[in-house]
């Protein structure tokens, strides 16, 4: 399994979000200046983070988008849900039905071997990164208890070393 450019995007949101100071938006220009690419593309996957109900979005002049939940509350899953939906592997385009077709009750044993192996490793996958938060991919990052909050709209030269 590959995830998609999109997780990462949304990955790296989220984590941009989560060292913003809390009471000032960042706009949607300045995300997509920041991680580069396609504003249009970068603004799809925002939409589906507030539709996931991982940040928000504010309108107007001072608009932007927030964090919807504290970091420590925000799991990988989340942003994989939000981004790619149920995580599913094993397509089972029943390629195992028929190459065994002559040997029906053979198929369908194989069928359902294989799709079962996918669905636990699958669900392996998901126990994991569920319990993997955006505060703790934060902590590894900065190796401090507090994470920094700068202001991405408006980042100084202080800003930047705190980040550093």
């Amino acid at each position: 399994m590959q995830l998609t450019k999109g997780f990462e995007q949304a990955a790296c949101i989220v984590a941009l979000l989560a060292t913003q100071k809390r009471d000032i938006p960042v706009s949607s220009g300045v995300i997509s200046e920041t991680l580069g690419g396609s504003a249009t593309y970068l603004h799809k996957i925002m939409r589906k983070l507030v539709v996931g109900g991982l940040i928000t979005s504010v309108s107007g002049n001072s608009g932007g988008f927030s964090l919807a939940k504290e970091p420590e509350d925000i799991t990988l899953l989340e942003v994989y849900h939000a981004t790619e939906g149920q995580v599913d592997t094993f397509p089972d385009l029943g390629f195992f039905v028929r190459a065994f077709k002559d040997f029906p009750s053979i198929a369908t044993q194989a069928d359902g071997a294989i799709t079962d192996v996918f669905h636990k490793a699958d669900r392996r996958w998901s126990d994991y990164i569920e319990n993997v938060t955006v505060q703790d991919i934060l902590w590894q990052t900065f190796k401090v208890d507090q994470i920094p909050l700068v202001d991405w709209n408006n980042l100084t030269e202080e800003d930047i070393n705190k980040l550093n």
